[in-house]
């Protein structure tokens, strides 16, 4: 695991933007697996900064976000296809048909869940998978426990996710839908790379528990010290609950 911790969240986010946008130059047909929140707010305006500076192309590029809301059209506000195309698409040359969110309103959700994978698995894989971290420790909407075999599915959301989340929604948690398909903790950890980004005072203890603390299905975020090849970014208040043996990791280059 490669560490690294910025001095505040502005800088953390532009990291990860030129972290994106080194995976687009080096691999123009790259597939992105793309996360939502407030930390990835930062991340996409600075990444479509670089795409205007440096004439960077995402017309090559597949996308998969890791999970949307059951019951949520891809037009209400509150969507994550809405997120998304707020946030990135309507500010980078993105190709609509290789944008790829789960369908909340689908007739089936099983059949979609399994579509979803199959399209990952036809587009030969995820080259790099952004993650952010909950305040359960869930990646995607992986609520505990989530065992680490788990593909996309239907997940029913944590209380603590659904508060957390609120402010899309008037501020009312019971206003937030209670289910939403997600990327399973499998899915995301079959990614060829995997890159976490957490900012603020708020994520400090659950990020400790995610590199700190045992590796178990109820903080899913834990998962990622499994894989080869993961790079978390932090700025010093989300680092805050680290040990001094996590934070040397940081200087270690």
């Amino acid at each position: 695991m490669k560490l690294i911790i910025t001095p505040d969240a502005a800088s953390a986010t532009h990291v990860a933007a030129h972290l994106l946008a080194d995976t687009i130059r080096q691999r123009p047909d790259a597939v992105l697996g793309l996360a939502t929140g407030r930390t990835m707010e930062g991340v996409y305006a600075a990444l479509a900064d670089i795409h205007r500076a440096e004439a960077l192309s995402f017309s090559g590029i597949a996308s998969f976000n890791l999970d949307e809301y059951v019951g949520l059209p891809p037009s209400d506000p509150r969507s994550y296809r809405h997120y998304m195309q707020t946030h990135l698409f309507d500010h980078v040359d993105a190709n609509e048909r290789h944008i790829h969110v789960p369908n909340g309103v689908a007739a089936d959700l099983k059949t979609e869940c399994a579509a979803y994978e199959a399209a990952i698995r036809t587009h030969g894989g995820i080259s790099l998978q952004l993650l952010g971290i909950g305040d359960t420790g869930h990646i995607g909407f992986n609520e505990p426990p989530s065992p680490f075999d788990t593909r996309t599915r239907v997940v029913e959301l944590d209380a603590a996710t659904r508060q957390q989340n609120a402010e899309m929604f008037g501020g009312d948690p019971e206003a937030v839908p209670s289910e939403a398909i997600t990327m399973g903790v499998g899915t995301i950890l079959d990614a060829k790379r995997l890159l976490m980004v957490a900012t603020g005072p708020a994520k400090a203890d659950i990020v400790a528990a995610a590199l700190e603390g045992p590796i178990t299905p109820d903080v899913s975020a834990s998962a990622i010290r499994l894989h080869g090849d993961v790079v978390v970014v932090l700025d010093e208040a989300s680092a805050g609950a680290l040990s001094p043996e996590t934070r040397a990791l940081a200087n270690a280059g």
